[in-house]
């Protein structure tokens, strides 16, 4: 999946008074953010940078060296084969670590001094998350931070649709040991629990089931089934159905629930709470 190229420039610092530390853009970047939102975020924004991971495809340029410009992959053990200096890990570095790294190894080979190194992401591989289920687009999506959160993941799908649920199963591997949560979005998005808002991690999948349902029949407006909103009350589900028809009634209103294996009979209050799975049936008038 091609994604948005990332851009970094690394130069290794000579003795000097003028010390270069930092690429123009980089510095850029700094002064930009500092401007809009202080150094905390921009300390949050170092932090959250993309470390390279297996498969990911990358270009690796030396500033006034265009024989070192160097296309590849990284291998499965992190890799990649550099010109000059060989083999060198980069996997699971951010993006400017490695840029250092190559960088240092160049100079401390005694190859060419203070080399400015700069790597391209051009196709992310290895870090991969899935969204399935009830989503506008699911698939396979990039981690291009390392602090990518659930409610950043189902945007970048698209969002739920509108046959999707609230509650949604993140699974994955923490610790080597496997990981399974479900997570109720509405605490994220209404009740403000953004610790639900979990981090997530190369390999995790998400998954949208569809919404809980509740059938009206009957002498309803609008017969049919319907997704179960949290909290719905037998008085909302029916003006859901469009009100009752000119033959229904309120009284007699029953449901049938499953209860275990058994099918009960309930009489409900019009303020009475919905189930998932209930049947709502609005009996005809006698008179």
């Amino acid at each position: 999946m091609n994604t948005s190229m990332h851009f970094h420039t690394f130069a290794v610092d000579q003795p000097s008074n003028d010390r270069k530390t930092t690429s123009p853009f980089f510095r850029f970047v700094l002064a930009c953010l500092l401007a809009c939102v202080g150094l905390n975020t921009y300390a949050e924004d170092v932090q959250r940078e993309y470390q390279l991971a297996e498969g990911d495809s990358i270009k690796v340029t030396v500033f006034q060296n265009t024989d070192l410009t160097l296309e590849t992959r990284v291998s499965e053990n992190g890799s990649i084969t550099f010109p000059l200096i060989g083999k060198i890990q980069i996997g699971g570095l951010p993006i400017a670590a490695a840029e250092q790294k190559i960088a240092a190894a160049l100079q401390d080979g005694g190859f060419m001094k203070g080399p400015q190194v700069n790597i391209v992401v051009l196709q992310i591989v290895g870090n991969q998350v899935s969204v399935l289920g009830q989503v506008a687009k699911p698939g396979s999506y990039p981690l291009k931070t390392s602090n990518t959160r659930i409610s950043q993941l189902l945007a970048t799908a698209g969002g739920i649709a509108s046959s999707g649920g609230s509650l949604v199963v993140l699974s994955g591997t923490r610790n080597h040991q496997t990981f399974r949560k479900q997570i109720d979005l509405d605490t994220i998005y209404q009740d403000g629990k953004t610790e639900e808002d979990v981090v997530l991690e190369a390999g995790d999948s998400l998954f949208v089931p569809k919404a809980p349902m509740f059938y009206i029949y009957g002498e309803a407006q609008r017969a049919g089934a319907y997704p179960l909103e949290r909290h719905m009350t037998v008085r909302q589900a029916l003006a859901i159905g469009g009100g009752l028809t000119p033959r229904g009634t309120e009284r007699g209103l029953t449901i049938k629930r499953q209860v275990g294996e058994n099918i009960s009979i309930v009489k409900p209050d019009l303020d009475d709470v919905l189930q998932a799975g209930d049947v709502l049936f609005v009996k005809e008038s006698l008179f």
